[in-house]
């Protein structure tokens, strides 16, 4: 084997998987096809599950650092859902793609990982020792697995014919990255009279402290095909459109056509091959929910893919990764597309959308229904199906953050081992023989016994047998 797993697509979620491999000492080749990094801002935030994901690996602070990445407060089909406090230790934050992907590069690189650039994969054989790569070049690498986070056009998954069902794109509209002069919108989402509409949401500043901010216009006659280009006249008129003078276009950054198109792989595991991020699963680009669903799918995938190569996995853990996140993705599209039938995407103004939309929004009024929505947006309501535990109301879920002093949750799995949280010194006998993959803390370690996960979800809690279940996400004891 020249490595141990190939990643293919050097954006956010095969850079966070590559990361999640390199913790855990699992030999990695990252490849895309692009000679450089991109440029453009894509998704522009990053949700409160993320946050916390990449608090527990130590990266939080470190990309916060980058820049001006404001708090921000999220919507549901461009209905304002307004801070909860203390909902979420960590809320919603302006952090374009572009932004995480430098990062991500700095941190590998400093670490002895390097993108290979210039890397096209043109062909792909498995056999039931590992998988040989073939790139446009002729030359080929071979590896235990490989993961697929090479975009929605997947090459992967193209030589997969792996299934890919959903709706194709009916309609485009234009997401450009700007700065803007004149009034500033207090909403985020405006419509006018004739269904034109327009979403704003703040990038941050340049380096000369300008204001950036992504700007999405959509509404009737606005679909063209996704290839033309997007000219400086057509924001300008967008903007005049929805919002009058009031607003005025001083530089375009970047603009593209987004397609409606949703759809989702049927498998995401093929053999030694598995589909993550857009590969997996693609959708209209509301609360940058694609890019966090994928950096999901390679938290949860990375700690899964090292214990088989580092051979202490259970027979099925890998297939854990279809079990859990398949249907995680497509709760991510169900919400997607009521958002955009709220949204009235394409300008219908139609009587029995609108008439929904009205009572949709007295309804986010309530605290209750405004919780679960943030819930939802933010990767905080998915719980895993986890056969064979007692039934816990904190088992599948993301483990909360008791106070630990010093010793906290998040700090904890920063190594990349799971945690045994044991308060009253009851399980000490039984995790040590998992002690090489299980940190055990004791006394004052919260108020309940729980077994966590090295991706930060909890696979067992209160006090029924724990042997089981470390043998079922840890494999046999040493």
């Amino acid at each position: 084997m020249d490595t141990d797993v190939l990643v293919v697509g050097a954006g956010p979620t095969g850079m966070t998987l590559a990361n999640e491999l390199l913790l855990t000492g699992a030999s990695t080749v990252l490849v895309d096809k692009l000679s450089r990094r991109s440029d453009l801002s894509k998704a522009g935030g990053v949700q409160s599950r993320t946050l916390e994901a990449l608090d527990q690996r130590g990266l939080l602070e470190p990309l916060l650092a980058t820049g001006d990445h404001p708090v921000t407060s999220g919507h549901f089909a461009g209905i304002p859902l307004p801070l909860p406090s203390a909902r979420h230790r960590l809320p919603w934050r302006s952090v374009p793609q572009v932004a995480i992907e430098a990062f991500f590069e700095r941190h590998l690189a400093a670490h002895g990982l390097h993108a290979r650039r210039d890397h096209e994969l043109t062909g792909l054989a498995q056999d039931g020792n590992g998988v040989t790569a073939t790139f446009a070049d002729g030359s080929t690498l071979r590896s235990r697995y490989l993961v697929a986070a090479d975009g929605a056009h997947s090459t992967v998954r193209s030589l997969l014919r792996a299934g890919f069902p959903g709706q194709p794109g009916t309609t485009t509209i234009v997401a450009a990255d700007v700065r803007l002069g004149g009034g500033d919108p207090s909403a985020s989402h405006t419509w006018n009279e004739d269904g034109h509409w327009a979403a704003l949401f703040p990038l941050g500043t340049d380096p000369r402290g300008r204001r950036l901010r992504r700007l999405v216009l959509g509404g009737p006659g606005r679909s063209l095909p996704r290839e033309t280009p997007v000219t400086e006249e057509e924001i300008r008129h967008g903007l005049s459109t929805v919002f009058g003078s009031r607003v005025r276009l001083l530089e375009l950054r970047y603009a593209r056509r987004i397609t409606n198109a949703s759809r989702q792989a049927e498998r995401y595991r093929h053999g030694r091959v598995f589909l993550a991020g857009d590969a997996a699963h693609v959708h209209l680009p509301l609360g940058a929910q694609g890019m966090n669903t994928g950096m999901q799918d390679a938290f949860n995938l990375g700690w899964k893919l090292a214990a088989a190569v580092h051979g202490w996995a259970p027979e099925d853990l890998l297939d854990t990764y279809h079990a859990e996140r398949h249907p995680a993705g497509a709760a991510v599209l169900r919400n997607v597309r009521a958002q955009s039938l709220l949204m009235d995407w394409t300008g219908t103004r139609d009587p029995d959308v609108l008439a929904a939309r009205e009572i949709f929004t007295a309804m986010a009024q309530l605290p209750d229904v405004q919780h679960h929505l943030a819930d939802l947006m933010s990767g905080m309501a998915v719980r895993y199906p986890m056969p064979g535990t007692a039934t816990h109301p904190l088992v599948g879920r993301p483990a909360p953050d008791p106070d630990l002093g010093p010793a906290r949750v998040h700090e904890l799995l920063r190594s990349g081992r799971g945690v045994l949280l044991d308060p009253a010194d009851t399980f000490a006998k039984v995790v040590g023989p998992w002690s090489d993959r299980v940190e055990r803390v004791g006394q004052g370690a919260g108020t309940e016994p729980m077994l966590i996960r090295p991706d930060g979800y909890v696979c067992w809690a209160g006090t029924e047998d724990l042997e089981p279940a470390l043998g079922r996400w840890f494999g046999e004891p040493r």
